[in-house]
């Protein structure tokens, strides 16, 4: 499967920050405690100027109305969130969990959304960030579902379900997810023809991305990288907590205490 070149919408840190980070792939869910607690205190203690999330901060998410229902972790989330966009700016996009998150989820957590892919200008320096899913060209069944998913047809008719009857959706599919993982099957990685593609349209040398679950850096040609950033587990041994550090120096992954 082939993509197009998509269009760069682009970002100019300003002139004051120092350090930004990014973090992806937490799936964040009820089930997985010391992983929420671990994210709530980073979320507290962080120094950067500006946090970069890029996607699946949420394992799944089937509707901003679930803000709402009294006493849910989604709501929970928010107001970490929330909290933490008072102290620095924060920046989300969607990945393939938390796609439906919309206008709501924005306002509530103060947030600014993020196009999927977008340059960060940094002084000299032009990083692509992605999810990095649009990439993984050779999982054709997944890149079909995504361009059904992101309509605004499917969508609607979504979400026009009670939310009892899309959580029993949702559970289903994560369901359908562990089993695939533990039967062993291997996933599609980022396709390196088309990362150069879009690092050369953009006038970029680096990509940062999630998705994967590979942590790594990648030399795709001269003059022209992409490192994936880490998922979070936290009751994984060891555990797996990390965030890509961005300062003038250049980028550094850095390991976080789990709390």
């Amino acid at each position: 499967m082939t993509t197009t070149v998509p269009r760069f919408e682009e970002l100019i840190a300003p002139s004051h920050w120092r350090t930004v980070e990014f973090i992806s792939d937490l799936h964040l869910q009820a089930s997985e405690p010391a992983t929420v607690a671990a994210f709530e205190h980073y979320l507290r203690t962080t120094e950067a100027d500006a946090l970069f999330i890029l996607g699946d901060l949420f394992e799944v998410w089937v509707g901003d109305d679930t803000i709402d229902e009294p006493g849910s972790f989604e709501a929970r989330g928010c107001a970490a969130l929330g909290a933490a966009s008072q102290c620095r700016p924060l920046y989300f996009m969607h990945g393939n969990r938390d796609f439906l998150a919309g206008p709501a989820f924005l306002r509530r957590t103060g947030m600014t959304g993020l196009a999927d892919p977008t340059v960060l200008v940094f002084g000299h320096q032009r990083i692509v960030l992605s999810h990095g899913d649009l990439l993984c060209l050779d999982d054709v069944d997944y890149q079909r579902f995504r361009i059904q998913a992101r309509s605004s047809a499917w969508q609607d008719a979504f979400l026009a379900q009670p939310l009892a009857t899309r959580r029993t959706q949702a559970r289903g599919i994560r369901q359908e997810s562990e089993a695939k993982k533990q039967s062993g099957v291997t996933y599609a990685d980022v396709d390196g023809p088309a990362a150069i593609g879009w690092l050369q349209a953009a006038g970029a040398s680096t990509m940062v991305h999630g998705h994967t679950h590979r942590p790594a850096e990648h030399t795709l040609a001269p003059g022209l990288a992409r490192v994936v950033l880490s998922d979070w587990d936290a009751a994984a041994l060891p555990p797996r907590l990390e965030t890509l550090r961005l300062s003038a120096q250049g980028l550094e992954r850095i390991a976080l205490d789990p709390r």
